[in-house]
């Protein structure tokens, strides 16, 4: 008998998208034929879900269930039901061809995939100077901090095995918020949350080089000073209370066709979203 070749991986992008119609209509059809596409909408007012589901029939809709898109990506990544986990956004400033390299990476035997706009082969059409400047130095603080070596801390356009998310320990989904308050890793620190979450478990990172394209319409909401001190609180945060959480050992994952089951870790109690101020 014939030996059997081992099946490929199936994959779930995660894009999630407020209020951004006139993107989704130029950016969901350039989306590869995957296992699933699942858009999480930000409660839009601008027909969003609608205009998902009109240009790509087969796209999983489903709505946010706080605010924020770190709360976004976590409702997504609940949903998925894929093997890889590429978490994708809607502003047409992630290159879609690019998708094939991320999921390279981890067949070859990496925990994660992370797009580096500063290696060879990455660049952005859209980070001014001084953003790249605070960029810069975030990273190399944080490589100090968390014993890490990425070149690009501040970029969401990654890739991983979903079988590591219980090590996350990320704040769920179901989880209610006072008075609609946001909780922590609900905003746009999720993606340095996650970097960080990436290094105290130990996991296999391989950065790609990734091209940061212009966003098509719209502006960007970020702000490079109030995003750049979220970002640094989160690192510090990270850093002082990454010993009193359980730690998570790095886990042993099974080839594909064999899938590891996990146990997930005792969640931390939820914590809600202080208003910003003191670090820590």
């Amino acid at each position: 008998m014939l030996p059997t070749a081992p099946r490929q991986p199936t994959v779930s992008i995660i894009v999630p998208a407020r209020n951004e119609a006139k993107n989704l209509e130029i950016v969901l059809p350039l989306l590869p034929d995957v296992h699933e596409i699942i858009v999480v909408d930000g409660h839009s007012v601008d027909g969003t879900p609608e205009v998902a589901r009109r240009v790509r029939p087969s796209v999983d809709v489903i709505t946010q269930t706080r605010k924020g898109k770190g709360n976004a990506l976590v409702c997504g990544f609940e949903r998925a039901t894929g093997d890889i986990i590429v978490m994708f956004d809607a502003d047409g400033s992630a290159d879609a061809e690019e998708i094939p390299r991320f999921i390279d990476a981890l067949i070859g035997g990496a925990d994660v995939s992370k797009g580096s706009r500063f290696m060879d082969g990455g660049s952005s059409e859209d980070i001014t100077f001084h953003r790249q400047l605070g960029n810069r130095l975030l990273n190399g603080l944080t490589n100090v901090l968390l014993g890490t070596r990425y070149s690009d801390l501040c970029y969401g356009y990654n890739a991983f095995w979903r079988r590591i998310l219980p090590s996350l320990d990320l704040p769920a989904a179901d989880i209610p918020g006072a008075d609609g308050q946001m909780l922590w890793g609900d905003g746009f620190e999720i993606e340095t949350l996650l970097n960080c979450r990436f290094a105290e478990n130990r996991l296999n990172v391989v950065e790609v080089p990734s091209v940061e394209l212009l966003r098509i319409h719209g502006e960007s909401n970020l702000n490079a000073v109030s995003d750049g001190l979220r970002v640094l609180r989160t690192v510090l945060d990270e850093r002082m209370n990454r010993w009193g959480r359980r730690r998570v050992s790095r886990p042993t994952f099974a080839p594909v066709q064999e899938r590891a089951v996990m146990t997930p870790p005792s969640p931390a109690p939820a914590r809600v979203e202080e208003p910003f101020g003191a670090i820590g």
